[in-house]
């Protein structure tokens, strides 16, 4: 091997930098470390909530020090920005896909516009969007050109003042789209940096968010944070900040008994209501005599529902105040409905006909929502908006609450004093909404407010007022943002996966060590040298790159060692045979590399296709598998062709003999004979009935689809005691409609999936199904557990939801297009590669037939099993993975058995086909064995020791492993014998009968 020094300075250099790398995670462990002790040492168990309060604490001590020097001028904030990153099952926190609507974008384009056909184009998008892979503002388009002479240029759509610059009436259709669709693009960009300048406010370390194509969707993952809610409420308040004039109680007493009075006649029985309407009209009294009457007779009317309006009343609201009356949280959505009847609103006078009725913020702990009324306009846009904040603080007020103050534009500063000045001289209230909820209404009576100064006071925590002012600073989301794809993994589940990650890990390492040092001898333990820096070069590159560490990306790198054992073996095997050939030791050794290189390359290469193929079409923890996953075939590559080379060559070089085997199995697999080809009937018969079994399976029982590809949510939850799933989901089935419930690793934890309202999204909806679900499995948690610490993971959070997903109908739809593509793109590509590098298209259909074969066989398994097997068995984004790795790994072992076919096809030109077939495949058999069982103890580790999430992921490589060390035998090769016709064997026999005339 030529250059061998500048490879041992290069080796060395880059297992420095990997170790310095490395460095930052070790010394950000450590001072988290003591961070986690010194809080626990300070909050004893014994204190309530002391879980949360040892986050804050552990958060404070971070805080001190974070500025201090460790060592060598590194502080625990330097370390921390630059330490390997873990993903959310590793670490907990929350990773969610939003759809920022581009409906709420368009009809803001058209100035909210009433148009019927406009409309009527944007709900046919809405129902396409359901069944469509096409963006929503291509649907939209395609639904307003069939309706007749509909114009995008016209006054009802988007030739309005905000639009007059760059479209005007004489523009077509097509020339107005790409204007909106450069809008619509801004707008979505906007939201992007909105959202971005809130997390970056937030504090969580490592934030990731990134914009998915053109399709409105933008990806946050948060890893570590732990107030999921809050995240939440982050991450989709559009933050609509208006400030409006509102009416006083006073002036809507009539209304409202007019209003309970039509109510009556609508909903209420009209014989006996008549005489309740003939007595309520001949009273002229205020809002507060109407409100104490209908407390009255609330003993009497509620019963009976005689006052539809008046009967959801708890209380009036303060004389001469802003709030009409008092209403219970959970009759606002009633009584709202109420108010917003258009034959009640035909009751108000014409100066009030635009009033807009609101809601304010829950008052304390009594769960009563007051009731506004605003003055609004023709267009329902209010006086003064949020676009003119310019900055925004928390604080406190004169009496000590907490507060939000804000600071105007000059623009803002001029209405608002207009506003305080009108306020001031009617005596009136000025109402401060944000997303469509009164924070306050205060009265101004000291005149005209100048500067552009204003405060937000309500029932805060000072986090809630951080949050507020951070949103206001960050600026308003020009369309609502949903959430159609979330993933959310409490921290002490991530702990946990750390735990059974790092467990497997060394398992398969130990293992892999042993035994290439029983197997090999001295060689083995070359390798095992060169698999350990093989490992340093992975983990320091993932630091390098800042990539994200999933238990994915763990079981990646696990499998890359077991792979890495291949590129070891392959190279020991032809040293074997060189060496049984008589040559000198230091010949065998550049023989046996040489020849072994063209072998692995193309293994590696195969694989490293379909790892290419799920970084890009994969998300979150598969994209981490497919990034271990490449790192892993690039660092094996070098250490096992140089690293090991360095080795062996400077042993080799003392004149010492490395026998490359051991007593116990220099003699193994050695003249092994066996008419593989003899046999392949046989086995086209086994596998033609375990094909005809899994597609039978498939067609009559299916698969058990995840929510991934079928929409839903699915929550595991742990309980303080062993659950029968039965039971549980008898009782889940009772209040959903639809739910499964499934034991998820030990008896005390089950995974729970649900498509209950799956086509809602809101944290609204969130709440209410978590709700729901706390109350149904009442009998089976704690008596002491409430309904936060339930959603929260309990007080130790080690109890309640451990981990949650929710996926939309439209993104699973998304997935499972996805998941095909990336499959079918696979074969094609593998099929592409090895007729380009084999030059004959019979390897390709052997290759693809082969790993046809074993896709069907897994799916096949999966479907049969499903039922039965004590662990989940669901296809999710996770399977295709484990399908595309067996994919890849099935194409490793049959590209190397094709290339030792070539490689005898070319040395030995006298032998018939099938002869040439089966001694290549007796001389593989050694290699085949080692391989496919070093793999698959490694894969059984971290079946067994690497945790419930994974496990049915790494059943699927298990099964594939298997199948594809079979179907390289007798499944690619026989196929590709087969499909060489009989007239091309006829034609080499003829050749070889001239040759040999010609040599006479």
């Amino acid at each position: 091997m030529q250059n061998k020094g500048l490879i041992k300075v290069f080796a060395i250099l880059f297992g420095l930098v990997c170790i310095y790398q490395l460095s930052f995670t070790f010394i950000t462990n450590r001072v988290e470390n003591e961070a986690e002790e010194f809080a626990i040492q300070k909050i004893g168990e014994d204190v309530d909530n002391y879980s949360v309060l040892r986050d804050a604490e552990e958060k404070r001590y971070l805080d001190s020090i974070g500025g201090d020097d460790i060592i060598a001028g590194i502080t625990y904030n330097d370390a921390k920005d630059k330490e390997l990153n873990k993903g959310l099952d590793l670490k907990g926190g929350i990773n969610v896909i939003l759809q920022i609507s581009v409906r709420d974008i368009l009809h803001g384009l058209a100035n909210n516009t009433n148009d019927p056909a406009f409309n009527r184009a944007l709900d046919q998008a809405d129902a396409a969007q359901k069944d469509s892979q096409d963006d929503y503002i291509d649907l939209f388009f395609e639904a307003f050109n069939e309706i007749p002479d509909a114009r995008l240029a016209s006054p009802d759509a988007f030739f309005n003042k905000s639009l007059s610059d760059e479209i005007n009436a004489n523009m077509s259709n097509a020339e107005v789209e790409d204007v909106i669709r450069r809008k619509v693009d801004e707008s979505i960009t906007s939201a992007f940096e909105v959202l971005r300048k809130r997390i970056d406010k937030f504090g969580v370390t490592q934030p990731n968010i990134q914009r998915l194509g053109n399709s409105g969707r933008i990806l946050v993952e948060l890893p570590g944070a732990k107030d999921i809610s809050r995240v939440q409420s982050l991450l989709q308040s559009t933050a609509q900040l208006e400030f409006w004039h509102v009416y006083k109680n006073n002036e809507f007493g009539n209304f409202l008994a007019e209003a309970n009075n039509r109510l009556i006649e609508l909903v209420g029985d009209k014989e006996e209501t008549q005489q309740e309407t003939d007595t309520t009209a001949t009273e002229d009294s205020d809002i507060d005599e109407l409100l104490a009457e209908a407390e009255e007779d609330d003993s009497s009317d509620a019963s009976t529902g005689n006052n539809p309006l008046f009967d959801l009343i708890k209380s009036p609201g303060s004389q001469g105040g802003p709030v009409l009356a008092y209403f219970s949280a959970r009759d606002t959505a009633k009584a709202m409905e109420y108010l917003n009847k258009s034959q009640v609103r035909s009751l108000l006078p014409a100066e009030q006909r635009y009033t807009k009725f609101v809601w304010g913020i829950p008052e304390g702990d009594a769960d009563l929502v007051g009731l506004y009324a605003l003055k609004g306009n023709r267009d329902m846009t209010p006086p003064l908006s949020g676009d003119v904040i310019t900055d925004a603080n928390q604080t406190f007020d004169q009496v000590g609450r907490i507060a939000v103050s804000m600071q105007m534009d000059g623009r803002g500063a001029k209405i608002w004093e207009e506003m305080t000045g009108y306020a001031s001289n009617n005596q009136s209230q000025i109402a401060i909404v944000l997303d469509n909820i009164v924070y306050s209404a205060p009265g101004v009576s000291s005149g005209p407010i100048s500067g552009g100064r204003s405060e937000i006071t309500g029932d805060f925590t000072i986090t809630e007022g951080q949050d507020l002012a951070n949103v206001l600073r960050a600026g308003k989301l020009p369309a609502s943002a949903d959430i159609i794809q979330s993933e959310i993994v409490g921290p002490s589940l991530g702990q946990e996966a750390i735990d059974s990650g790092i467990m497997s890990f060394v398992i398969a390492l130990i293992f892999v060590l042993i035994w290439m040092f029983f197997y090999y001898g001295k060689a083995g333990l070359y390798a095992d040298i060169a698999l350990a820096v093989n490992i340093l070069f992975i983990f320091g590159i993932l630091a390098g790159l800042g990539a994200v560490l999933t238990l994915p990306g763990i079981a990646g790198i696990v499998l890359t060692i077991g792979m890495s054992v291949d590129a070891n073996v392959l190279i020991f095997e032809r040293i074997r045979e060189e060496l049984a050939k008589g040559k000198m030791q230091k010949d065998a050794i550049k023989d046996g590399f040489n020849n072994a290189l063209s072998s692995i390359l193309d293994a590696n290469i195969t694989t490293g296709l379909t790892g290419f193929i799920l970084l890009i079409l994969g998300t979150g923890p598969i994209k981490g598998f497919a990034t271990t996953l490449l790192i892993g075939i690039a660092t094996s590559l070098f250490t096992a062709i140089f690293i090991t080379r360095l080795f062996i060559d400077g042993y080799a070089k003392s004149g010492k003999e490395l026998p490359f085997s051991t007593s116990a199995t220099k003699n193994l697999f050695r003249n092994v004979k066996i008419d593989w080809l003899g046999k392949r009937k046989l086995a086209y018969v086994i596998s033609g009935i375990m094909i005809i079994i899994s597609l039978g399976s498939l067609l009559v029982q299916g698969l058990n689809m995840g929510v991934d590809f079928v929409g839903g949510r699915t929550y595991t939850v742990r309980f303080d005691q062993d659950v029968s799933p039965t039971d549980a989901q008898d009782d889940l089935v009772a209040v959903f409609g639809s739910a499964e419930a499934k034991t998820f690793g030990p008896n005390n934890q089950l995974k729970i999936t649900t498509n209950y309202r799956v086509d809602d999204d809101g944290s609204e909806v969130d709440q209410e199904i978590q709700r729901t679900m706390y109350e149904a499995l009442q009998d089976y948690l704690p008596a002491d557990l409430t309904f936060e610490q339930f959603t929260t993971g309990g007080t130790d959070r080690s109890l309640g939801i451990m981990q949650s997903m929710k996926v939309g109908p439209t993104i699973a739809d998304d997935i499972k297009n996805d998941s095909f593509w990336a499959i079918l793109g696979s074969l094609v590509v593998i099929f592409l590669y090895i007729l380009l590098r084999f030059r004959k298209w019979q390897f390709s259909i052997g290759a693809v037939t082969a790993v046809a074969h074993d896709v069907i066989i897994v799916l096949g398994v999966f479907s049969l099993l499903y039922k039965v097997m004590p662990f989940s068995m669901e296809i999710n984004q996770a399977f295709i993975a484990a399908i595309l790795t067996v994919i890849g790994y099935s194409l490793n072992d049959t590209v190397v058995v094709f290339d030792r076919i070539r490689e005898y096809v070319n040395e030995h030109t006298s032998w018939n086909l099938d002869r040439t077939i089966n001694k290549a495949l007796d001389s593989m058999i050694s290699r085949t064995l080692n391989t496919s069982l070093t793999t698959l103890i490694v894969l059984l580790a971290i079946f067994i020791f690497g945790g419930e999430g994974i496990r049915g992921f790494m059943f699927a490589l298990i099964v594939g492993v298997i199948v594809g060390t079979y179907s390289s035998l007798f499944i690619a090769t026989p196929v590709m014998f087969d499909s060489v016709t009989d007239k091309a064997k006829i034609q080499k026999k003829k050749k070889l009968e001239e040759e040999a005339e010609t040599t006479v």
